[in-house]
């Protein structure tokens, strides 16, 4: 159950009509409720008995506000799992009854469509969220979920080299860094208010929750698909250029194949199972089965290592927490960049492992995040650090930055060294990006070997990596710094690259429409994204709703442009500046040379766009 609770002077509302045919007969069709907690209720699926907890809970927020009347709204968009009518009718009905025996309590109807007009008191405490769950609502863990709660020892490690305890580092110049700390160690992974990224994705109609899925399963629009589409294009050039051979595996395995079950117990998440007749099988959370499947039957030597291997696993499937899921942070459903690479021996390893390290810097510069805005982990067993202090450090040297180190006395996962860049967003919540690990288990698991100089046969070592992390969390954190740029005066903006809409055309009025199209088919010669608002509004409002797109090259055509010759161009965050169009378009390419380029995915003309939210 997941509820808005607001401090209200009042509430009224009125029922309009049925939006189910299930819903509430109702004798009453307005009402009003003065100096109430007005509690906005969405009953999700397992809520059943739920009741005496959430009114436990309810309550007790009453009682902070001494608030004496409590008026219950149903309000389905707090989740996109939401249990059947007849469930959450019951559940509501039984949450009143309950509240009903200390409180003023009104109900508003279940299933109608209702307008209201609601008066927030303002103070600090007038507007809270809550998800109640059920005591049995618990997921089952791998024993290497279970083994990450046992002890571990934490360090932050300056580029010097050294180790310090977390409690006693000096984070004034680091206040980043602390939160990233503060959360790792919490273990506390659920979201109690909406980041600011979700809200964004929504007004610039990129993704949203899909209320017709399992929760954390996204629906794209667009201009999402297309930002999305363009991030797994950079990431894939950039490991095949790096070497790697790209494959494709399927999306589901069987649960009780031997390698495959055994792996799960070694794998820090929780999985989806699914039944076919008797037989069960699992989604895959990596590409990491069919990877090593496929090399499991492939025959090389050590002339050949390292080897690469690399699939774009879309997607992959990772049974989050429900308290933890939340916009593009956290997802159930996911695109994984996944690559694996086959190395001789530790020392091969260990230079591939840096090379990679070295391209996951540079993929998320590309992106716009640069070092600063995300933070390093490093994680390992105490012997492979007592073995590798220098190989840790220059690690941590290449960085230039204090770094946060997770050590363990023994090893309770398949890998001897990880690491993470970690973005820590506006709620001071961390979610890994880029990462590299070297596994010492897999190779023995799936009896993958080569054969060395003598003939003899080996395992080798296995990196994982994904250069980017997953493609959702990408987005998120360039929301999330776009959002933190705004907190600051800058305006928000993506990398031109990936700008859905690179140039707006706008014609002052519909006689120069024939010159914009001139100039659009100009520009979109050149490769890039352009479109005209040829809407019948004022050139106020539509410069003002190309801003609110983050358009970053907007164009006024009028007499004077069309005299000229030359372009009224507005480049976002860099004032108005006269161009021709060959300077223009010279300006784009410097913006995006080097990365991929893909059509426009709208309509051309404004007035010819549906829009997809709100």
């Amino acid at each position: 159950m997941r509820v808005l609770f607001i401090h209200a002077d009042y509430i009224e509302y009125v029922a309009k009509e049925k939006a189910i045919k299930s819903a509430e007969e109702i004798d009453k069709k307005e009402e009003r409720c003065d100096e109430c907690l007005v509690a906005f209720i969405s009953v999700e699926e397992g809520d059943e008995g739920i009741e005496k907890k959430a009114a436990g809970e309810i309550e007790e927020v009453a009682k902070k506000l001494n608030a004496e009347r409590i008026v219950l709204y149903p309000y389905a968009h707090l989740s996109s799992k939401l249990a059947p009518p007849d469930v959450a009718v019951n559940v509501l009905r039984n949450l009143e009854t309950a509240l009903k025996e200390n409180y003023e309590v009104c109900r508003a109807p279940f299933g109608w469509y209702k307008s209201f007009v609601i008066s927030c008191k303002g103070h600090p405490l007038s507007e809270l969220s809550k998800e109640i769950r059920n005591e049995n609502d618990k997921e089952e863990e791998s024993e290497a979920l279970k083994a990450e709660k046992k002890t571990t020892y934490w360090y932050i490690m300056t580029p010097d080299g050294t180790l310090h305890a977390v409690d006693e580092f000096d984070y004034r110049n680091y206040p980043n860094l602390k939160k990233f700390v503060d959360y790792e160690i919490s273990g506390t992974r659920a979201v109690k208010q909406i980041p600011p990224h979700v809200e964004l994705m929504q007004k610039l109609e990129l993704a949203d929750y899909e209320p017709g899925s399992d929760s954390g399963n996204m629906r794209y629009y667009p201009k999402g698909k297309l930002i999305k589409a363009l991030i797994e294009d950079f990431v894939e050039q950039k490991v095949l250029d790096f070497g790697a051979m790209e494959v494709e595996t399927p999306i589901m395995y069987d649960f009780n194949h031997p390698s495959l079950k055994s792996y799960l117990n070694r794998f820090p998440a929780r999985q989806y199972q699914v039944l076919s007749g008797k037989d069960k099988y699992f989604l895959r959370f990596a590409a990491c089965f069919g990877q090593f499947l496929m090399m499991h039957d492939a025959t090389f030597s050590y002339k050949q290592l390292p080897i690469h291997i690399y699939e774009l696993a879309k997607y992959a499937f990772r049974r989050e927490q429900k308290g933890e899921l939340v916009g593009l942070r956290r997802l159930r459903a996911f695109t994984m960049p996944d690559m694996h690479t086959l190395a001789m021996d530790m020392e091969q390893a260990k230079s591939d492992f840096k090379k990679q390290y070295e391209m996951a810097i540079e993929v998320l510069k590309s992106f716009g995040l640069e070092l600063g805005d995300y933070e390093v982990a490093i994680r390992f067993t105490r012997e492979f650090y007592n073995e590798n202090k220098e190989f840790i450090k220059s690690l941590v040297e290449l960085v230039k930055r204090p770094v946060l180190i997770q050590m363990w006395d023994e090893r309770f996962f398949y890998f001897v060294l990880k690491f993470e860049f970690n973005f820590v967003d506006n709620m001071d919540k961390a979610a890994a990006l880029s990462t590299v690990q070297i596994d010492v288990e897999n190779a023995r698991r799936y009896e993958i070997t080569y054969y060395d100089e003598n003939g003899d046969k080996k395992y080798p070592y296995i990196l994982h990596c994904s250069p980017s992390g997953a493609v959702e969390r990408v987005m998120y954190s360039i929301l999330e710094k776009a959002y933190r740029d705004s907190t600051k005066g800058i305006k928000p903006s993506f990398p031109v690259w990936l700008s859905p809409v690179q140039v707006r055309i706008i014609p002052v009025k519909d006689d120069f429409t024939g010159c914009a199209i001139q100039e659009m088919d100009a520009i979109k010669n050149g490769g890039f994204r352009v479109d005209i608002d040829d809407r019948d509004l004022s050139v106020s409002r539509k410069i003002r709703d190309a801003e609110k797109e983050w358009i970053p090259y907007i164009v006024v055509i009028g007499e004077k442009e069309k005299e000229s010759g030359k372009l009224t161009v507005r480049i976002r965050g860099n004032g108005v500046k006269e161009m021709s169009r060959e300077e223009l378009i010279n300006t784009l390419h410097k913006e995006t040379d080097g990365f991929p380029k893909r059509k426009l995915p709208l309509p051309e003309m404004l007035s010819m766009r549906p829009k997809f939210r709100g």
